[in-house]
């Protein structure tokens, strides 16, 4: 009998890493369709006739949406559920760059102010995918599983840049600058047929057996988050998110989130300029050196998670598990002002590379958020967790462009990096305390 349980569980295990894989692949076609206009910006602007600040405020265009819709995209998915919202957000951010690629039939004078609502409205149709994509893991995952899990969908965004990049260059060189946007357009649309095909609640799946359904739930996954109606939510509750800015727990873990994602910003936005104008690279090296790091956060993104996990089933505490990846990762990442003081190019890119590798090992946010998140607003918190994080998407950008431009050198900049990392240790290490689920107080 305990043998038969036993093969019967072996054979369930795989359908909670299916909808693992799944979150993984989407969520690198939503960064690669964030990067699609950084790749094709040059050919666009060229050809629509947009100036450096035009194209500078169509691609702050993204940002914004996205940042005001995290609050009421949380509160949707807690409202109607992980699966519906991130159905209807797939379909129709796929619909909005796949659009991107015919602003060009627009007279001259129009086509600019379409590409910024078709960018303002990507922004719009993404902000749930990465609080649903907390809320799945939660759902799916037990707590001694969920920092891999959580790892591997963020670590997709290493992943994307990494392979996505290559692959848009050569669609702009090759078939002309629109069909970046269409081909990963017509991806996002085949997508949504098989997120709708394979995405389902725990206790829903059709592939779904009753001995993992029962480990699962034994191992703390909410698996009933999606069939509790939560119909008292009649809308994002100011109690509810004023009981969030007031936990010292959570304001910890919002803030470090804040000083992560300025590392991120900082990779996704000046370090190729850097290399450019700091180290004299050419166009072309920088686009083979700028995937080496992009590369490591991939690899430190997931073993930052797997050693995580294989703290918690050693026995140590969850608070334990998850904090000592992270210090040790921002530790790492602050060694990017190391490359103030190098000249060998070879050192400085090995400088980044490790700096990124220790970010991605530390960026446990979201394992920390599906741990710590009221189980009634799991999607409302991780929006709230994603405004602090995307606040440096505005900052970052802004802060280094001040310090190169008046100091006209990278080096404050590269400081005002590795600072960032120091404080998001601070955060872990003085302000969250214990780690553990919070209960609202109703």
């Amino acid at each position: 009998m305990i043998l038969d349980e036993t093969v019967e569980a072996k054979r369930g295990m795989h359908t909670r890493y299916l909808i693992l894989l799944v979150i993984f692949i989407v969520t690198a076609v939503n960064y690669a369709d964030r990067a699609t206009l950084s790749i094709a910006g040059a050919e666009v602007g060229k050809e629509l006739q947009l100036s450096s600040i035009s194209l500078g405020y169509i691609f702050s265009a993204f940002g914004w949406a996205y940042l005001l819709m995290q609050i009421p995209g949380g509160w949707l998915l807690d409202k109607f559920g992980s699966r519906k919202v991130y159905t209807y957000s797939l379909f129709f951010w796929s619909l909005f760059t796949f659009l991107q690629g015919f602003v060009g039939i627009f007279p001259l004078a129009w086509a600019g102010i379409s590409m910024f609502v078709m960018r303002f409205m990507l922004g719009f149709s993404e902000a749930p995918s990465f609080p649903a994509n907390a809320r799945i893991v939660a759902a799916w995952f037990p707590t001694k599983e969920r920092g891999t899990a959580s790892a591997l969908f963020n670590a997709a965004q290493y992943f994307s840049l990494a392979i996505f990049s290559p692959l848009l260059g050569w669609l702009t060189f090759t078939w002309g600058w629109e069909h970046v946007f269409t081909v990963m357009g017509v991806i996002g649309f085949i997508l949504t047929w098989i997120w709708t095909r394979t995405i389902h609640n725990p206790t829903d799946h059709p592939r779904m057996s009753e001995a993992e359904l029962d480990f699962i739930r034994k191992g703390g996954a909410v698996v009933d988050m999606d069939q509790r109606k939560n119909d008292s939510i009649a809308a994002p509750k100011a109690n509810y998110i004023k009981q969030l800015l007031t936990s010292r727990m959570m304001l910890g873990v919002f803030f470090g989130q804040y000083f992560i994602n300025t590392i991120t910003w900082f990779f996704l936005t000046w370090f190729p300029i850097y290399l450019v104008q700091a180290r004299g690279m050419s166009i072309l090296k920088v686009g083979l050196v700028a995937s080496i790091p992009a590369l490591c956060g991939f690899a430190g993104g997931v073993l930052g998670g797997v050693f995580s996990d294989y703290l918690i089933r050693r026995g140590v505490s969850l608070t334990f598990a998850r904090k000592l990846p992270i210090v040790l990762g921002m530790l790492l990442a602050s060694t990017i002002i190391l490359c103030n003081y190098v000249d060998n190019t070879a050192l400085v890119v090995t400088l980044m590379a490790l700096a990124f590798f220790g970010k991605g090992f530390g960026a446990l946010g979201w394992p920390v958020i599906s741990d710590t998140a009221p189980k009634e607003i799991v999607g409302l918190c991780g929006g709230v967790f994603n405004v602090f994080g995307n606040v440096a998407s505005i900052v970052t950008p802004l802060v280094i462009g001040y310090l190169v431009s008046e100091l006209h050198s990278f080096n404050a900049a590269l400081i005002f990096v590795g600072c960032s990392a120091l404080m998001a240790m601070v955060c872990y290490l003085l302000v969250v305390g214990d780690i553990k689920r919070m209960e609202l107080q109703k």
